[in-house]
């Protein structure tokens, strides 16, 4: 693709920005940048759209009493049970089994802390749905 025919349509990520290759006018290649293109705009509100449906449908299941706060946090970040567990230091059984809100109620002030820390928030952060 040559330089001055790098789609600019702005999208989801509206501002922001991002570097291609493109030819200029001697055939090298050169750094542009660019707003994106509409297929990859489309492409990108659709997979936002299931990432908000499952942020949300884990907050309805902790407010329904059938989830822990950790659930919501683990969709809201867009990370795996694995991936927590790693951050962590707890196992990804025992976050399993956390992710119970009867069990998340009995946790120890100490788990918690590793789960805030892993998440990047507050304890207070994570005992909420926000």
């Amino acid at each position: 693709m040559e330089k001055d025919q790098v789609p600019q349509d702005h999208g989801v990520l509206e501002g922001v920005r991002k570097v291609i290759y493109a030819t200029d006018k001697n055939g090298t290649y050169t750094k542009v940048k660019t707003a994106g293109w509409e297929p990859e705009n489309v492409a990108l509100d659709q997979a936002w759209e299931v990432i908000n449906e499952k942020v949300e449908a884990a907050r309805q299941k902790v407010l329904a009493g059938k989830a822990s706060p950790l659930l919501f946090h683990l969709e809201k970040n867009m990370i795996t049970k694995g991936m927590l567990a790693e951050l962590s230091g707890i196992s990804w059984f025992k976050i399993i089994w956390h992710l119970r809100p009867s069990a998340f109620a009995k946790l120890n002030q100490k788990t918690l802390e590793k789960y805030a820390r892993a998440l990047n928030i507050s304890v207070a952060q994570l005992k909420k749905t926000e």
